[in-house]
């Protein structure tokens, strides 16, 4: 996954709530179809705007405690955080329109 780093409990605070910008954080699992199909968009929303929010994915079979402590029910799940504090939150596969415009919410245009 070019530009798509995966985080974990280990490393969700470092790279998610301490990083200086907004992070949209992927809630994903291997076996989610829905995750599939949007991977290649969040690829390209991180080659294309890196500079202006990091994109990283979190593994819910891997992470349970993250996963529940962000109420993540069902996946996939976008949160942007911006340190602390989740900015936007969207449940469900959305197309390459939809994920722009739920990041231009709180990013700005893209």
């Amino acid at each position: 996954m070019a530009g798509v780093a995966y985080v974990s409990e280990k490393t969700f605070e470092t790279e998610v709530t301490q990083f200086k910008g907004p992070v949209l954080v992927d809630f994903t699992a291997t076996w989610c179809g829905p995750c599939k199909a949007i991977a290649p968009l969040l690829d390209k929303l991180s080659a294309a705007h890196g500079s202006k929010i990091k994109v990283v994915k979190l593994d819910i079979d891997d992470n349970p405690n993250i996963a529940q402590r962000f109420n993540v029910m069902s996946i996939p799940t976008l949160i942007i955080f911006n340190g602390k504090d989740v900015k936007a939150r969207q449940v469900g596969a959305v197309n390459e329109a939809k994920l722009n415009s739920f990041v231009s919410g709180v990013v700005g245009p893209l």
